[in-house]
């Protein structure tokens, strides 16, 4: 048996004796990606530095990631899915590549880990008409010792990354399967036999999609790996579902003393794993809304109260499932210690703010049967929808009415609901490179600027609690209690123009943690770099020869040279997210 631990420490350990650094998980709010809305993959910190920006550690990286995926929601409640997960990863910025990321991978697994070749698998690219048959990964495999007859070749839905948008890197990939079954291993690798289960997966960043739709190589590849935690703890462990390990067991061990959960497993693990995932999103500096993170934070919450309210647990108790989960990840996550008392009186906002929605519903019920004398199959999913309301409460109802809900209505509005919002999540939830024209760079220099003007205007209480750019406009959100006054407002916008105006030097330092707090620079720093390594980027904007700066940021970049080059900065708008954060919403002309 390993433990979760021992698999993180044996992961990093292994990378750093290969010349890699260790660097911290970021964030699950993504800093300047308007990608996505939470950090889906390792890469995502790494977006500035796989375009080719130094990275404070060097060309060699790893770390284990904080991840959320959302995409999935719904499938929750199965064997494998999670909504936060831990990646492991370890890249190569434009340095080592197929040889060296193939070879330790195999080391990893047989040497480190203690699996036989029996029970491994991989699949390369096939190739197509765009790209070749990636014939240096496959024998690159045979010379580990993998089988011909154990490679299958794919193609690119399988065996293929990016580009995220139209154009930009993207490469070939190649995966590593784990045989699960007590049963021999077959002599021959069949993808579709769901015994064997992707473990680790090798993507090598070797093209540039151009605008016309053909692939040109990269001078200068990089490498990007990904190793769920949770799906192999519990293949190497023997365990049918990741549920099913250490990370898991406490929480339903708490679950099962104050509900009925442990005769409806499915319904028990939606409960663990929202609560899990809506922890770990509070401790990053979330709470519950109706925009954006915070929307899904509160979705989360409520289908996990509604699911609870199912397997009739105590309301009362609800709020001990999220204290479990905060013990079984505080080894790893420290910092959720001292979070604790905001995640809890948080859970129990939405807890109260809920039970007032439920009532307003089963008002919405009775109304609708005085109304029509009948409750619709349609009318039960849009109280689910608008109130989240549960089914078997709009049911129960109308039994007391003598009436069924019919649920084939209910389940076509349903189905409608899942395709639009899979549809919204492919948009939004697409992970890869961020935009990096030079509008959006612009308005990330000036993200820098408004941050400080806040600052100086509103008081250093005010800290960045999100950030999303498009080559259109920048959204900022930030810690303040209250509404900003117009004269606030203007008198933000005109403390940016006039260090525009100033045309002052944007230019980084590598400084470490300590003399970064020395010098003033903003930054999460406990919780995003406190065991970043030895060096941190911090920008710097102002007057280099004097030392007079009006703004020292930590951040990966990128940024522009001077602040001359950013036009005029206007605020569009100014308005509430969530109880004490506020969002700017702003452009440059």
């Amino acid at each position: 048996m390993i433990t979760a631990q021992e698999l993180r420490e044996t992961y990093l350990s292994f990378f750093e004796a290969q010349g890699h650094k260790r660097i911290s998980s970021a964030s699950l709010i993504p800093e300047n990606d308007p990608t996505v809305l939470f950090t889906t993959a390792g890469m995502h910190p790494l977006v500035p530095y796989l375009l080719g920006e130094l990275h404070p550690q060097g060309r060699r990286l790893t770390s284990v990631q904080k991840c959320v995926r959302t995409g999935d929601i719904d499938e929750v409640g199965d064997d494998t899915h999670l909504t936060f997960f831990e990646m492991l990863g370890n890249w190569s910025l434009q340095d080592y590549f197929k040889q060296e990321a193939i070879e330790w991978s195999f080391l990893f697994l047989t040497r480190e880990l203690g699996i036989s070749i029996d029970r491994l698998a991989v699949s390369v690219f096939a190739g197509d008409e765009n790209a070749p048959f990636d014939e240096e990964a496959y024998r690159l495999w045979l010379h580990q010792g993998i089988s011909e007859k154990r490679i299958a070749k794919l193609g690119k839905k399988d065996n293929w990354w990016g580009p995220a948008g139209q154009t930009g890197p993207c490469g070939p990939d190649t995966e590593m399967f784990y045989w699960v079954s007590d049963e021999p291993a077959p002599e021959v690798f069949d993808p579709k036999d769901r015994r064997w289960v992707e473990i680790w997966n090798d993507v090598f960043m070797q093209y540039n999609k151009r605008e016309d739709g053909t692939f040109e190589k990269l001078e200068k590849p990089n490498v990007d790996t990904g190793m769920g935690l949770e799906r192999t703890l519990a293949v190497l462990n023997g365990k049918q579902s990741v549920f099913d390990t250490e990370l898991f067991e406490p929480i339903f061990q708490k679950l099962h003393l104050h509900s009925d959960a442990i005769q409806r497993p499915r319904y028990g693990r939606i409960i663990v794993d929202h609560v899990r995932a809506a922890v770990m999103i509070i401790a990053d500096g979330m709470i519950p809304s109706n925009k954006d993170q915070g929307y899904v934070l509160r979705r989360l919450l409520r289908r996990a109260l509604r699911t609870y309210k199912q397997v009739a647990g105590d309301p009362a108790f609800f709020v001990s499932i999220a204290e479990s989960a905060v013990e079984t990840l505080r080894e790893s996550y420290p910092a959720l210690l001292q979070q604790k008392t905001t995640i809890l009186e948080e859970i129990n906002k939405e807890q109260e703010r809920f039970s007032q929605s439920l009532e307003k519903g089963e008002r919405e019920v009775l109304k609708r049967w005085e109304r029509n004398k009948s409750i619709s199959g349609v009318d039960a999913f849009n109280l689910y929808q608008t109130y989240g309301f549960p089914l078997e409460l709009t049911e129960e109802i109308a039994r007391e009415y003598g009436q069924e809900i019919d649920h084939d209505s209910f389940a076509a509005e349903f189905k409608k609901h899942q395709e639009l919002s899979r549809v919204g999540s492919g948009q939004k939830f697409a992970g890869g490179l961020a935009d990096t024209s030079e509008a959006t760079v612009k308005l990330h220099t000036a993200t820098h600027m408004l941050h400080q003007a806040l600052r100086s205007i509103l008081g250093s209480h005010v800290e960045q609690k999100g950030s999303n750019i498009t080559p259109e406009r920048l959204r900022f959100d930030f810690s303040h209690p209250e509404k900003m006054t117009q004269e606030q407002v203007q008198a933000v916008e005109a403390l940016v123009n006039e260090n525009i105006k100033k045309d002052l030097s944007v230019q980084f330092q590598l400084l470490t943690l300590a003399e970064a707090k020395a010098r003033g620079a903003i930054g999460l720093f406990e919780d995003k770099y406190a065991t970043l390594g030895d060096k941190i980027k911090v920008y710097f904007i102002g007057d280099e020869a004097t030392g007079e700066y009006y703004s020292k940021e930590v951040c990966g970049g990128p940024h522009v040279e001077r602040t001359g080059l950013l036009g005029r900065f206007k605020i569009l708008k100014e308005e509430a997210v969530a109880g004490g954060v506020r969002r700017i919403k702003a452009n440059l002309e």
